[in-house]
């Protein structure tokens, strides 16, 4: 954890235990509230709801003091690692505790231990559920509630911060590590955590309510092919065209709406990238996790203070090209640079891979040609839709479904040019006939369409066959997949 980290933390404290000691009564002390209220006090009015003391607040404050008093400039120190600091901490605080030879039950002294401990070194209430392997997302509506996704779900927490202050000190302090600001003159902010995790803020006067704060959680240990084909993403079948289509340098568009898990199917598509090519990646914010050795990461730059400075996704795709890339990875293509990804692709560039928001393959197509006009080149509509026609071979299709999962829904061919339009064809599509279990879930899959892609002739003749079964042709059982997606030997 960095000095700057620390620093804050200290500052949060005791900005809290000032307000406390100017007239704020018997607030809680700054820390997550994690006991769930009493329904009485949940239907009472605000005023009232505020009035309720959190029994430990008091043993909380002193010890607060205490430890702080203990660590000096140990809290400060560089030389200590994150499990070093972590440790003194914990060990400290565990003897001020028992200095105070308060009774509390283990639940108790479990509890104040780990709200301190959040204070100091993490991010408060919402530290839990970042070591919280099974939580997604983390959502916080100002100081009035933390809802967080589970398998699909959205679930409300009884963990609160206690003020819109303290939420806006830990956004504060999460978006000071990447070096982006957040203030009155700039109320939105994208940054991520040390992890990779992406983190959305907006604070008023956008937001009406209260700060608010959105983090989209990366696993620690990145899906794999595997991974999403027990998941039911997608099949093995649809694997080995995947697979094909990355080896054999097709540019390839993974296509769907917020939260169905483009990045996640982007990471899986890139680990098919042989080991001996360069890749250049271009984001708004870090967030893929490629396990190849030669990879060069560039990352978008805000306006400063003043206005300038800026750095655009734009900007970086175009110094891309001067970096003698074998691939060019977008992680999300959304304005004016869809004209460079595209003019990248049909320059010799190719096995580029990008992602777009967009419901289904045909709106992808749509979306693009809205993206390339932001350029703000005047070009016929016609000139832009056979750019697309020649530089995308495969729209892969990704969407959440009402139960929570997220599936392939199409894997989409991009034919070329008929009259003013582009042709799509389908290989694969989701069978939604089976219904649903009885879990809700739906029990369909995907399906192949039967139709061989014609980009399979051009695969072939680089040495990379695909077995007729992908496509649903019969075939004797020898020649079938492996678990990971790949023809038998």
């Amino acid at each position: 954890m960095k000095l700057s980290q620390r620093l804050k933390g200290l500052d949060a404290i005791e900005a809290d235990q000032e307000h406390r000691e100017n007239g704020s009564g018997g607030a809680p002390a700054d820390g997550p509230s994690t006991a769930a209220a009493p329904p009485a006090a949940r239907s009472l009015p605000k005023a009232q709801v505020t009035e309720q003391v959190d029994p430990l607040a008091e043993l909380k404050q002193r010890a607060q003091q205490a430890l702080f008093a203990r660590l000096g400039s140990r809290l400060y120190d560089s030389s200590l690692s994150d499990e070093q600091l972590q440790a003194f901490v914990r060990q400290e605080l565990t003897e001020v505790i028992d200095a105070e030879r308060t009774p509390l039950s283990a639940d108790e002294r479990k509890r104040l231990t780990g709200e301190i401990t959040n204070d100091v070194l993490g991010y408060g209430p919402i530290q839990p559920f970042l070591d919280d392997p099974t939580v997604t997302e983390i959502m916080v509506n100002s100081d009035t509630g933390i809802y967080v996704e589970r398998n699909g779900r959205l679930q409300h927490t009884t963990a609160r911060f206690l003020s819109e202050d303290h939420l806006r000190r830990v956004i504060e302090r999460i978006v000071s590590q990447v070096g982006r600001r957040i203030d009155e003159s700039s109320p939105m902010v994208d940054a991520r955590l040390p992890d990779g995790s992406r983190v959305n803020a907006i604070i008023p006067p956008l937001a009406v309510d209260g700060p608010t704060l959105t983090i989209r959680k990366f696993a620690a240990d990145p899906y794999q092919v595997g991974d999403l084909i027990s998941f039911g993403t997608m099949t093995p079948e649809i694997a080995t065209l995947l697979d094909a289509c990355v080896r054999g340098r097709l540019n390839i568009l993974v296509s769907g709406g917020t939260g169905t898990g483009k990045t996640t199917l982007l990471n899986v598509l890139s680990s098919y990238i042989p080991e001996d090519e360069r890749i250049v990646t271009i984001e708004d914010a870090v967030e893929l996790q490629l396990n190849q050795e030669h990879v060069v990461r560039l990352e978008a730059r805000p306006p400063n203070i003043e206005g300038k400075g800026q750095v655009a996704i734009r900007d970086l795709v175009r110094n891309s090209l001067r970096m003698r890339p074998d691939r060019i990875i977008v992680g999300e293509t959304r304005g004016g640079e869809a004209l460079d990804m595209l003019q990248a692709m049909n320059t010799g560039h190719d096995g580029s891979l990008s992602t777009v928001h967009a419901n289904t393959p045909r709106d992808a197509i749509s979306r693009m040609e809205t993206m390339v006009l932001m350029a703000g080149m005047d070009l016929p509509v016609r000139a832009i839709r056979e750019q697309i026609a020649s530089a995308v071979d495969l729209i892969v299709q990704i969407t959440r479904l009402r139960d929570g999962s997220r599936r392939i829904t199409h894997v989409t061919e991009v034919h070329g040019m008929e009259g003013q339009v582009v042709t799509l064809q389908d290989v694969f599509l989701f069978d939604y006939s089976d219904g649903l279990d009885e879990d809700g879930r739906f029990r369909g899959k995907q399906r192949p369409t039967g139709i061989r892609p014609r980009f399979t002739d051009r695969l072939e003749q680089y040495g990379i066959p695909i077995p007729p079964i992908v496509f649903g042709a019969p075939i004797d059982d020898a020649d079938g997949l492996n678990l990971n997606g790949r023809p038998r030997r």
